[in-house]
């Protein structure tokens, strides 16, 4: 029985070569003009908004790419940043600093602003993802060019994709990971051990340094594809086992020598950490939202979509009512093809395993115990948000809809018309609105003006109030890259330990110190502290600790009069510079760092 794969490359090998030019500019010029729809509204103003639906998430990468921009301009280490979390640094590693995406675009970062770059980088995911599903399919896969274009069109903007759109610039890049699994499944041509795993082991590299937890699930994926396959076609699978493994084994030795030092800082330098800072079942797919639409679809409606999804940028399945149909029509459609079958299997216990660890209908627990929690707490599985599992089958469904949109071709008149009616009836529903932002504060003279210069100097610290840190603290953090980091600062938003050494579980912040827990109540709550000269004391030990030279309120914080008043109390009163309310702690003798 001859797969699909088979049946493709001989139609394909009949298609001539003139006619692929054409199509394939058209096929990449619909989609770039749908990733720039989708991100119009950022690019009015990409350095004077932030996406709506994950602002902290679009923070964190707004100091990725400044990082990277760093690197190239001022020499720092690539794995580990110095200029946030003062004293301590980030271990870049240990979290998705997408070094291969933000160390080329450092020059557009250095010159046109990092904001800038994060909006290229998730224009360029969305529609590279699309093109690069495209190249494959369209290559090696279908015979159609249109089955080719679905596919692109699916998998690069699937409701997954548009929702990790805001912000999430890791995973909309994911144009490397077609051309992983295409290379990983030709290792079973004889003759491809050596070239083939040398190419896929410098794929491999290449993902690391974009999105780890992508290569995770791919490698998964392909996992159960190959025992599922295995499993239905025995034969071919001994015959084709030996050079898959001697390809792999390639592969495994060129990835593992070019990353064992990066790997190892990640693990085993300062600033690692295990598992996550919540339970596997707080973020898990909710089985409903199978047959639903996601926020940013056309026909999606924001207020229902929440009771099923954790947050815009986790809206991981919403194939809809008629998508969800034609998944499951594509797959009996496909069904005598053994590699179809084995594609549908993997997004299928993919999906499972998203579902976490107690199945969740629309927002609530069934007490139904699923098979994930068996291995929850498993070393690296718990260092992954299981929801995210589902954007594997988001892909296979793709996938799986442009085979059975090629195979479509050769059915009778009336099924073929139904087939298209039903495609056009799944895929305009999921079209994607733009995406929403808000716009943020403009920097303060203080900072566009140069002003914190004759402050801060050397290794010294602008301390931002409230303090930079997930949520309560964006402004703080945003003000230092959109200013490239030309000064460093304590705290932030980044994954490293809760609180070295006694609990090195991952944390999205900073261990706690007395300053910032004062700091973060008065901001939550709006209740002024009674400060004794003990408490003083110990404020001024923390801004020792962060080698702070000046202290910075920013304008229009939430409980901003009651923060304005503790700080007043702490280190006396402020004064106003560059629009904004300064304390200069200067005076403060801080240990050298030798």
């Amino acid at each position: 029985m001859q797969t699909v794969e088979q049946v493709a490359q001989e139609q394909a090998a009949e298609t001539p070569a003139r006619r692929r030019g054409p199509a394939d500019l058209w096929a990449f010029l619909s989609y770039a003009v749908l990733s720039v729809l989708v991100m119009s509204q950022l690019w009015r103003d990409p350095n004077g908004r932030l996406l709506a639906g994950n602002r902290d998430d679009h923070n964190i990468f707004l100091f990725m790419i400044a990082h990277a921009e760093r690197v190239v301009f001022a020499g720092e280490n690539p794995f580990h940043s110095s200029r946030l979390n003062v004293p301590d640094g980030v271990n870049m590693m240990a979290n998705t600093a997408v070094l291969a995406l933000g160390l080329p675009l450092a020059p557009v970062s250095h010159f046109l602003g990092v904001g800038v770059t994060v909006v290229l980088l998730i224009t360029l995911g969305l529609a590279g993802t699309a093109a690069a599903w495209y190249w494959v399919l369209s290559r090696h896969l279908v015979t159609s060019r249109v089955a080719a274009w679905i596919g692109g069109l699916w998998c690069g903007f699937c409701p997954a994709m548009i929702s990790h759109g805001n912000g999430h610039v890791n995973f909309v890049s994911q144009y490397v990971i077609p051309f992983i699994v295409w290379q990983a499944l030709r290792l079973r041509e004889p003759g491809r051990a050596v070239r083939g795993g040398i190419i896929l082991g410098l794929l491999i590299v290449l993902q690391v340094f974009i999105n780890e937890e992508s290569l995770l699930f791919t490698a998964l994926a392909l996992g159960v594809f190959v025992v599922a396959y295995g499993l239905m076609a025995r034969t071919s699978a001994k015959r084709d086992a030996p050079h898959m493994l001697k390809g792999l084994g390639v592969a495994a030795l060129v990835s593992g020598s070019l990353l064992a030092y990066p790997l190892w800082y990640q693990f085993f330098a300062p600033g690692n950490y295990h598992g996550q800072p919540f339970e596997p079942d707080h973020y898990a797919t909710d089985l409903a939202s199978l047959g639903f639409f996601a926020r940013q679809s056309l026909a999606g409606y924001g207020a229902l979509t929440r009771h099923m999804s954790v947050s815009a940028t986790e809206d991981n399945t919403f194939f809809g009512p008629v998508g969800l149909l034609m998944i499951i029509v594509s797959i009996v459609v496909l069904w005598r093809s053994v590699a179809a079958r084995a594609a549908a299997i993997a997004g299928f216990v993919l999906l499972v395993m998203s579902l976490g660890p107690e199945l969740v209908f629309f927002g609530h627990r069934t007490g139904v115990p699923l098979p994930f929690a068996l291995i929850s707490h498993a070393p690296v599985i718990d260092l992954v948000s299981v929801t995210r599992f589902a954007i594997v089958t988001s892909t296979i469904a793709g996938v799986l809809l442009a085979l059975a949109a090629d195979r479509a071709r050769d059915f009778p008149a009336k099924k073929r018309r139904l087939f298209q009616i039903g495609l056009v009836l799944a895929l305009v529903p999921l079209f994607p609105k733009p995406s929403p932002i808000v716009r943020a504060d403009p920097l303060p003279p203080f900072l566009t003006q140069g002003t914190w210069k004759q402050y801060v100097t050397g290794d010294r610290t602008l301390v931002a109030v409230p303090l930079p840190d997930v949520t309560t603290g964006r402004t703080g953090m945003r003000w230092a890259t959109l200013s490239h980091f030309a000064y460093p600062t304590p705290r932030g938003y980044f994954m490293g330990p809760a609180n070295p050494p006694e609990n090195n579980t991952g944390s999205w912040s900073a261990p706690p110190r007395f300053t910032s827990n004062v700091l973060w109540r008065v901001r939550e709550y709006g209740i002024r502290p009674q400060l004794t000269a003990a408490d003083r004391a110990r404020i001024t030990e923390d801004l020792i600790f962060w080698r702070a030279a000046v202290v910075v309120l920013v304008p229009n914080s939430r409980n901003g009069d009651d923060l304005l008043a503790t700080l007043t109390d702490a280190l006396g009163p402020p004064q106003q510079v560059g629009g904004v309310e300064i304390w200069d702690v200067r005076y403060l003798a801080v240990p050298s760092k030798e």
